[in-house]
């Protein structure tokens, strides 16, 4: 049997009406792949019954419930989560996360975790952009926001294998993330909102090897409105974006003062 956990990171917001059979599609998932897991839900200050619900399966599958009080933005929740998955995984543990309102359907994990065997990536994002991915449901305004996101970084600073710059569905080795908090500490994630996506990505670009495997956006599945602010969402990612070029170009003048300063 596989030795190694899967960590499975869900930010949870007002999602009573998805949660828990989210968590059930988790735990088929797992099961019927024979992958050893356990589940940290970060409910961000819920004002319904998520954290509920979560306390509910915590009986009947490997489940912790941490909880926000009061609502601290989904960057914040995504480190929290990291981080104490981090703190107890071993380096060849595997890192999941997504999102706990339905729309990335869990059974796309075993060949996430399968792509990251196989050609030895750090970082596997389930992308919107690959052939034989699709997207469902997805608002005009919301899909021409992820479009742009994406675009402006690949202009800006590409990644190598990758085209998905926001979508949270990832696997990610435990060790990358390890090696991101002893990095950057909590400025590892400090983007609030939705670009810390974005934000993680760059971190780790230092260190790891992307990938990414085609998956179908269920928007259509979501069953409560988006919590998603276009235009404060457009500034966090024109603000990461202009960090990534400032700390680009501090880099490369920091190279280039070395090799002046270097002895012939």
């Amino acid at each position: 049997m596989e030795s190694r956990v899967t960590r499975v990171v869900l930010p949870a917001y007002n999602e009573e009406a998805s949660l828990g059979d989210l968590l059930d599609r988790i735990a088929e998932t797992m099961v019927a792949h024979h992958i050893p897991y356990h589940v940290t839900v970060v409910d961000d200050g819920s004002a319904d019954r998520t954290s509920e619900i979560a306390r509910e399966a915590a009986a009947r599958m490997p489940l912790e419930l941490l909880r926000n009080d009061p609502n601290q933005g989904l960057g914040f929740t995504i480190r929290r989560g990291l981080r104490v998955a981090a703190e107890v995984a071993a380096p060849e543990d595997r890192i999941v996360t997504l999102d706990a309102d339905l729309t990335q359907d869990p059974a796309y994990m075993p060949a996430m975790l399968a792509a990251l065997d196989e050609t030895h990536a750090d970082v596997v994002i389930a992308s919107r952009y690959r052939r034989g991915s699709g997207i469902e449901g997805v608002p005009a305004l919301r899909r021409l926001l992820s479009y742009g996101a994406s675009f402006a970084v690949a202009l800006v600073r590409p990644i190598r294998g990758v085209r998905d710059y926001s979508c949270g569905f990832r696997a990610y080795r435990a060790s990358a993330i390890q090696w991101g908090f002893r990095m950057y500490g909590d400025d590892f994630v400090s983007e609030r909102g939705f670009a810390c996506m974005l934000e993680i990505a760059e971190r780790l670009r230092r260190r790891a090897t992307f990938i990414e495997v085609p998956f179908v956006l269920h928007y259509d599945a979501k069953r409560k409105e988006s919590a998603i602010k276009i235009l404060p969402t457009i500034r966090a990612y024109l603000r990461v974006i202009r960090r990534i070029q400032q700390e680009a170009l501090s880099g490369e003048k920091a190279g280039g003062a070395e090799v002046e300063s270097g002895t012939p």
